[in-house]
């Protein structure tokens, strides 16, 4: 379906929903059950066959890790919830109890999947001459390689615990992998219950020597089961099992705290002692160990999963190899944007020239990180001031930053330390900034500052001029070659004014007044977006064209989805493309009939959020009003986080956004899933011979066409859409 076949395709005929339920919690889906859909999205990609082999397992392992983190957080929270006794309902009218009463179901039935998955990709890797072994298959040369292997590499690392009244049942971390043994001892019969923590620190796949061009991997705990002699000497086991535990991983600060930082490095030590609260244990374990080990990290039964196959299975990433490239996606290398090499990859010259939109991972993100090393070494800037959610380890954006302050100059770093699972990187790095002379700030204590946004002060000419960069996603070099998301790049004075607003506010909690071209939340954004709505409703009324595209990651925020209800009742065309949780019902007559929902998942993680209004004409337009955003339309970002809503009004950026950009997501077929009025997925397969368009493919191979940031005013491509 090309793009203009598919802004003809007509609405799908609407299903049936007693108006009565229009006000209540059915006209909602839930936000677990649908961020759980969303993970078996990604793990049905793990068998399409239009997917490279190891980028199929890479798949299965992001499904597991995905649900680590779901459970370590969301159900932790309902968990907790639950217990206290809070049975106050969701939008959607279940309780918590009755929500994990959903997930364990649907997640014990997708972890089940997950170990079909793996069984049919291993047949189909030793095909590909990778080969799983196990101890009973191993030649003697194979373990003359692991007696050496295990004595110098593993043996140094292990410590082994008996299990008795002199040595009590050791701590196991979140994510913790253990072996239980059952044993007797030669001389006389005694039994013993031991147990054998794993340390992260060893890989999960031991590499066997290479035989007829087959790579063969023996799991580690098939490794120690063989060793265990040398472990525990004169033991035989009689008995063992695996298992791994999850833990509460949510953080608590208080409210009052005088030193965040301090606040957070001790809220972190508690994170890591978080009441286990998912137990995974190999199936046919012994009553012996199994009881031990239930009784030892107090869990429930019903937090107890049986698993016949792998115990974490995230670390089957492990197995995709980089020298397997036929097994894996080809090679890409993102562009240098033309107008940057024009201007010799002076960053500043070529944002004078006009506003510059790119399109990561598309266009490179080193973009980004010269802008900033740029501003570092250049004597006529003054000022750098940077907003730091998730940064990668070594970050080049904090490296340039540090520069800049050693440098002399004033450099202001908002250092989020509240973004999950980064707030101990995020804690180095402010350190790091501080040492190096910058201004640390850390935003609000309930609120976290997620919004995306850098401004560098430069000396031009007598007078000053601030060069402002707006993102949707991470400074992180890393992700950015995987997530697509927007870099806008701009000189314009009004929009340089609007982020120094924002830096202040955050600094200094005085709340931006006047602010030119700039929505945030808590207070702004989403009143910015239900107004523009509300306008394409008006629009709708009076005969005019109404349509409203957005790309997003989430939407569940009851606000926002009833206002986009209430625009559909009055007939604007709404098409959303929402790749994660969506608690919007579609298609239904007299409330949804006007919208239409489908999610991207494929080679790169869709992360860029974008709203497009048509303004009173068809989109794509060039009178439409485009937005990129670093929100999601959530409870989260919209009421409890700092974030940006920014107006592109330059007509070269808004035309790479809505009639390139957001056109090509809505016509995409081959990694689309459409959203039904129940809230089930489906993707259509192409026939044999039948090619789906791919708009990841289609931005790899259309250099004019990937968010252009070198476009010039020409340059910008006829829109399609024949009535505008």
């Amino acid at each position: 379906m090309t793009q203009a076949d598919f802004l003809k395709a007509p609405f799908p005929a609407p299903t049936e929903l007693p108006p009565e339920e229009f006000s209540g919690p059915k006209r909602f889906f839930n936000r677990e059950l649908s961020w759980l859909a969303f993970n078996w999205r990604v793990l049905e990609e793990a068998e399409n066959p239009r997917v490279p082999l190891l980028e199929r397992l890479r798949f299965v392992s992001i499904s597991a890790t995905n649900l680590d983190e779901f459970y370590t957080v969301r159900v932790a929270g309902l968990r907790e919830l639950a217990l206290e006794g809070h049975n106050n309902p969701a939008d959607d009218g279940l309780t918590p109890s009755e929500q994990l009463e959903l997930i364990n179901a649907d997640a014990r039935k997708l972890m089940e999947r997950q170990q079909t998955v793996w069984n049919a990709l291993r047949v189909e890797m030793e095909a590909a001459a990778i080969v799983i072994e196990s101890r009973d298959s191993l030649k003697k040369t194979d373990r003359e390689h692991l007696d050496e292997m295990f004595l110098s590499n593993v043996f140094p690392v292990l410590s082994p615990l008996a299990i008795d009244p002199a040595h009590p049942f050791p701590f196991i971390p979140n994510t913790g992998f253990a072996l239980a043994l059952q044993m007797q001892r030669s001389s006389d019969k005694r039994e013993l219950q031991a147990l054998l923590p794993i340390p992260h620190q060893i890989d999960r796949f031991v590499a066997l020597p290479v035989e007829d061009e087959v790579q063969r991997f023996l799991p580690l705990e098939e490794l120690l089961v063989l060793y265990i002699g040398d472990l525990f000497p004169g033991y035989k086991v009689t008995g063992h099992c695996a298992f791994r535990v999850l833990r509460d991983s949510d953080l608590e600060v208080e409210d009052e705290a005088e030193d965040l930082v301090r606040e957070f490095e001790v809220a972190l030590k508690r994170r890591r002692r978080g009441e286990v609260i998912r137990l995974k244990l190999s199936t046919n374990a012994p009553k012996g160990l199994r009881k031990m080990i239930i009784d030892e990290l107090h869990v429930e039964e019903s937090e107890v999963i049986e698993i016949e196959g792998v115990i974490g299975i995230a670390d089957l990433k492990e197995l995709v190899l980089d020298n397997r490239r036929d097994l894996l996606w080809p090679s890409y290398t993102p562009r240098v944007p033309e107008r940057v090499t024009d201007h010799d990859g002076d960053m500043f010259a070529a944002i004078r020239q006009k506003d510059m939109l790119l399109h990561h991972p598309y266009e490179t993100f080193d973009m980004v990180i010269r802008f900033l090393q740029q501003a570092a070494a250049d004597p006529d800037v003054l000022a750098i001031k940077q907003t730091l959610y998730r940064t990668s380890t070594e970050s080049p954006i904090v490296e340039a930053l540090c520069e800049a302050a050693e440098a002399g100059k004033s450099v202001t770093a908002l250092v989020e330390l509240k973004a999950r699972f980064d707030e101990a990187a995020n804690i180095r790095q402010a350190r790091r900034l501080e040492r190096a002379g910058a201004h640390v700030i850390y935003g609000f204590i309930n609120w976290k500052t997620h919004a995306k946004i850098s401004t560098v002060v430069r000396r031009e000419g007598g007078k000053l001029v601030t060069y402002t960069h707006y993102g949707t996603g991470n400074y992180h070099p890393i992700t950015a070659r995987i997530y697509t998301d927007l870099s806008f790049f701009t000189c314009d004075a009004a929009l340089g004014r609007d982020a120094t607003k924002v830096f202040n506010y955050v600094g200094g909690y005085a709340e931006p007044e006047g602010l030119e071209n700039l929505a945030i939340s808590p207070h702004s954004l989403k009143k910015r977006l239900i107004e523009l709505m509300e306008v394409e409703g008006d629009n709708a009324e009076a005969g005019k064209p109404a349509e409203i595209w957005a790309k997003l990651n989430s939407i569940i925020e009851p606000e926002i989805i009833d206002a986009l209800y209430r625009a559909s009742q009055r007939g604007v065309k709404i098409n959303l493309v929402i790749r994660g949780i969506c608690g919007i019902r579609p298609g239904i007559k007299g409330l949804s009939e006007n919208i239409r929902v489908k999610s991207i998942v494929g080679r790169f993680l869709e992360h860029s959020r974008i709203v497009c209004y048509g303004n009173g004409h068809h989109l794509p337009s060039r009178r439409a009003r485009v937005f990129m955003s670093s929100a999601d339309w959530m409870d989260r970002n919209l009421n409890r986080r700092v974030e940006t809503l920014v107006e592109c009004r330059n007509d070269t950026v808004k035309a790479q956004i809505v009639s390139q950009i957001m056109a090509a997501n809505l016509a995409d077929e081959a990694q689309s899933w459409v959203m039904a009025p129940d809230g089930t997925f489906t993707r259509e397969m192409p026939k044999e011979g039948e090619t789906f368009f791919n708009c990841h493919r289609f931005f790899m191979e259309n250099p004019s066409l990937s968010g252009r940031g070198s476009a010039g005013a020409a340059d910008v491509p006829e829109l399609t859409h024949t009535e505008d």
